[in-house]
């Protein structure tokens, strides 16, 4: 295995648009820095969508000119639709995620268009953030199984991967939305998608519903993939898909990943403390199974460095 994975951190994004408490775009800065100064260097830091639709994303254009860009870490938005992406732009973003679907369904009760039409409209997105030289990463959302259409033909997903990944797009990320994949699944889907595209097309997000998401990340690994979503305290779900409990915990990811020989450059010290910080400000992040363990061997002054 090459020796360094990237943790794509979507807690400020995923993790909070699902929770009670509306945090406001200061404590959710507060959270954004807590992740960068624990080393993270990819984060999603939140969403250009309708806070009628999604109230906890409200103001992600003030957070956004915020941020301070001069450090290492780098920074994506999710957005929906094209006038999201034009919002995004004009706010300065230079990284920029948006969903297709694997589901027919899932598609037109997410975003209220078929597949076909979401796959037209993220094209155009893809054209015009190429010509503004910002960088666009796409999520595959319900590529292993929907909450209303069951377990995902597998060769709808080898059909996306060729159109997407010839187009040149910076990562494909297949999204476990429910939380209904099995280490079997994930291998059999992407072991044969990583030798045909190459591993560093792909990342994953795993959530955590049944208890398999380290299973799966591992099956991820031994097919090449070295790029994880994963959500710091645990946080997160999908306000629109029935049963999508919380994302794969990142203290949980990157704990295992350093027991495995697996470089992260992330500071446990730090990680640590985002962890506890998003509890905190939510009160419910559960925090990862790690956490107590994580905060014993720090006490005893144990490597800092994940």
């Amino acid at each position: 295995m090459a020796d360094r994975v990237t943790i794509n951190e979507v807690g400020p994004r995923d993790g909070l648009q699902s929770q009670s408490r509306m945090l406001s775009v200061s404590q959710r800065l507060q959270l954004v820095r807590a992740l960068a100064a624990a080393g993270i260097s990819r984060i999603e830091a939140g969403s250009f969508v309708s806070p009628k639709a999604v109230p906890a994303m409200a103001d992600t254009d003030k957070l956004l000119q915020s941020l301070d860009r001069r450090g290492t870490a780098s920074y994506s938005f999710l957005i929906p639709n094209m006038k999201g992406y034009e919002l995004a732009r004009n706010a300065g973003a230079e990284s920029v995620t948006m969903v297709i679907y694997a589901s027919e369904i899932m598609a037109r009760k997410n975003a209220r268009m078929g597949m076909a039409d979401a796959e037209r409209a993220a094209w155009k997105i893809i054209d015009l953030a190429r010509a503004d030289g910002i960088e666009v990463i796409v999520i595959v959302a319900v590529a292993f199984g929907c909450p209303f259409e069951g377990v995902v033909n597998p060769g709808t997903v080898h059909d996306i991967a060729t159109r997407f990944v010839a187009a040149g797009i910076h990562r494909l990320v297949l999204a476990d939305t429910i939380g209904a994949a099995h280490p079997a699944q994930v291998s059999a889907l992407l072991t044969p998608l990583a030798r045909h595209h190459g591993p560093g097309a792909f990342g994953c997000h795993f959530h955590d519903t049944r208890a398999m998401a380290l299973a799966n990340v591992y099956a991820a690994l031994t097919a090449g993939v070295r790029w994880f979503d994963s959500s710091i305290g645990g946080l997160g779900g999908c306000p629109f898909a029935p049963g999508a409990s919380g994302n794969v915990a990142t203290e949980d990811v990157v704990v295992m990943l350093r027991q495995m020989g697996l470089e992260t450059g992330i500071d446990a010290a730090g990680l640590l403390a985002a962890s506890d910080l998003a509890t905190k400000l939510t009160g419910t992040a559960p925090g990862g199974r790690v956490r107590e363990w994580l905060r014993g061997q720090l006490t005893k002054s144990e490597s800092r460095k994940l």
